[in-house]
């Protein structure tokens, strides 16, 4: 499973309804669960994002799906990166050439 960080800043809409972020997250780790992502940790954030999730997916497609779900419902703008661990980040090392 690969591991990914996701930085989320609320739209306009989603400030308005910032109320109902909770929820918000809440309906995200159902959505997730069915996609076969692993919600790791849900955070929120003070500074330049407002949200942060850790995440494990079974590939890219999966969860890239999942993240265009969540954008096209307007109360959040996403960036994701994908993250390595320490055993990741060796076998990459071992392939520089």
């Amino acid at each position: 499973m690969a591991t990914y960080i996701t930085l989320a800043t609320f739209s306009d809409q989603g400030l308005r309804n910032v109320k109902d972020t909770i929820r918000r997250a809440d309906d995200f780790k159902k959505a997730a669960q069915q996609a076969g992502v692993t919600v790791k940790e849900f955070l929120w954030t003070q500074g330049h994002y407002d949200l942060m999730v850790i995440v494990e997916a079974p590939d890219e497609a999966s969860y890239s799906a999942l993240l265009l779900s969540v954008a096209r419902m307007g109360n959040v703008r996403l960036q994701s990166l994908r993250a390595f661990t320490a055993a990741e980040m060796e076998g990459i090392l071992d392939k520089v050439i």
